[in-house]
């Protein structure tokens, strides 16, 4: 297993308990000692929260984050970001800023991207994807 970097939505299921998504981070927990989210999921995480009031699930999360590692925006994975996003204007296809850049961090730092949403993520070259389908 490749060390990977979880998507947002990996990481929303894991904090809704979802059995499949825990046993695959757990097992993940066991072979490398910690979780790799992006600061772009870390942002959309925070923002959700706070947006719905989550005072409970706030300190949840924030411990989640301190033991865990979160991939910075760095120069080269924002310019990595924009080749990727220009490159899927030129083909006609659009993707959200926010998934190009985790994306961007995924490839920079050569970490397979954990994601429930393969239909987006899939059309970006050079991106190693795999899913931890909830069910």
């Amino acid at each position: 297993m490749n060390q990977a970097i979880l998507d947002t939505d990996t990481v929303s299921y894991y904090f809704r308990k979802n059995p499949i998504v825990v046993q695959k981070v757990d097992a993940y927990l066991k072979s490398f000692g910690f979780i790799n989210i992006s600061v772009v999921t870390y942002y959309e995480v925070m923002n959700g929260l706070l947006y719905k009031d989550a005072k409970r699930q706030l300190p949840t999360f924030e411990r989640f984050v301190e033991l865990n590692h979160v991939i910075p925006l760095t120069l080269e994975v924002a310019k990595s970001a924009s080749v990727i996003f220009a490159s899927l204007r030129k083909r006609g296809i659009t993707i959200g800023h926010n998934d190009v850049m985790i994306a961007a961090c995924a490839i920079s730092n050569n970490l397979t991207l954990i994601t429930n949403n393969t239909h987006h993520f899939s059309k970006i070259k050079g991106l190693e994807i795999d899913n931890w389908p909830p069910k």
